[in-house]
């Protein structure tokens, strides 16, 4: 696991371009193996910190008894930034037990929140992460108030029948094609900022979602990206 990690973290930033730089064709392989060995290694990864999410939804939330948990978004940053802070998303949905039963139960997002060093070349420390439940309603409470804080657009229930009509991009919110909540344009230095609840704080930043966790004191950033596919998880998908 170290060496695979190592791997991970070093030889997929720098070996490309020193394969490009190099004519040898044993050169080339062996970066081609590295590369595969870095991959292998993003998936255990993955699969453990699913079973910890797990894990901590049996541990911490004992009334779901029939559920299905998959990952959503393991890391929204690039390889290489993967021992800085993030967040780990993923996709729990209940169900009634039958023989091949339909996952048509109540939705859930289980927030990974990670801080400084969660990566290393020891593997995960489970420690450094902070877990956060939330539902459809919940999720919608936070891009009312991430669009509020985003834009001029203030009523609450505009917003509200807006979000569950459109999706979140990088100019605002839309529906359909066309921009109905136009963001505000900031520079990328620059925030705008809510107290959202007593653990949390919203932050607009030009093409992202910013968490600050009180407890933790890390500023976590959801790509756009990230938020349509938890907003398309929970309103989109029958």
């Amino acid at each position: 696991m170290k060496k695979t990690i190592l791997i991970l973290i070093a030889f997929l930033c720098f070996l490309p371009q020193k394969i490009e730089a190099q004519k040898d064709g044993a050169a080339a392989v062996a970066g081609i193996l590295a590369i595969g060995a870095g991959i292998a290694a993003v998936e255990e990864m993955k699969e453990q910190a699913e079973l910890t999410a797990t894990q901590w939804v049996l541990s911490n939330h004992p009334e779901l008894t029939s559920f299905s948990l998959k990952t959503l978004d393991f890391n929204g940053k690039k390889l290489k930034d993967m021992s800085s802070v993030s967040v780990m998303t993923f996709k729990i949905q209940e169900f009634t037990p039958a023989d091949k039963p339909e996952l048509n139960g109540k939705k859930q997002v289980l927030f990974g929140f990670t801080s400084a060093g969660w990566i290393s070349e020891y593997g995960i420390n489970f420690d450094k992460v902070s877990w956060y439940l939330i539902d459809d309603t919940e999720w919608l409470n936070m891009m009312v108030s991430y669009v509020k804080v985003s834009s001029n657009m203030e009523s609450t229930s505009e917003i509200k029948s807006t979000l569950k009509e459109g999706k979140v991009v990088n100019k605002g919110v839309k529906v359909n094609s066309k921009l109905v909540i136009p963001f505000f344009k900031l520079s990328g230095d620059m925030y705008v900022v809510t107290d959202y609840s007593p653990s949390m704080k919203l932050l607009y930043n030009e093409r992202s979602l910013g968490i600050f966790l009180k407890d933790t004191q890390d500023l976590v950033q959801i790509s756009r990206g990230g938020i349509i596919d938890i907003h398309q998880f929970f309103f989109d998908e029958d």
